[in-house]
């Protein structure tokens, strides 16, 4: 739903006046807030939909590992090992 916000001059009204009046306009109208909650909000995919999608991920991985081991694509996966404990 889009709603537009408009204002006029009135008679000798001051560009700064203007101004003011059509920020509190918008204030009101919740434009802005709303357009700020919605900014990274994602859309709820179906469950049939995201079981796909981690069909479609886990078969590429797949082919990833694949070609890494039989040397035709590069390994880009991490090449270090976390410690745990350090030894003296």
């Amino acid at each position: 739903m889009s709603v537009n916000v408009q204002v006029e001059s009135k008679g000798n009204e001051s560009n700064s006046s203007l101004m003011r009046r059509f920020s509190r306009r918008v204030r009101s109208s919740g434009i802005l807030g709303r357009a700020r909650r919605l900014r990274f909000n994602s859309k709820k995919y179906s469950p049939n939909i995201r079981k796909k999608q981690k069909l479609r991920h886990l078969k590429k991985l797949d082919h990833i590992a694949e070609q890494i081991k039989l040397g035709k694509a590069p390994d880009r996966r991490r090449k270090y090992e976390y410690v745990t404990d350090k030894e003296e």
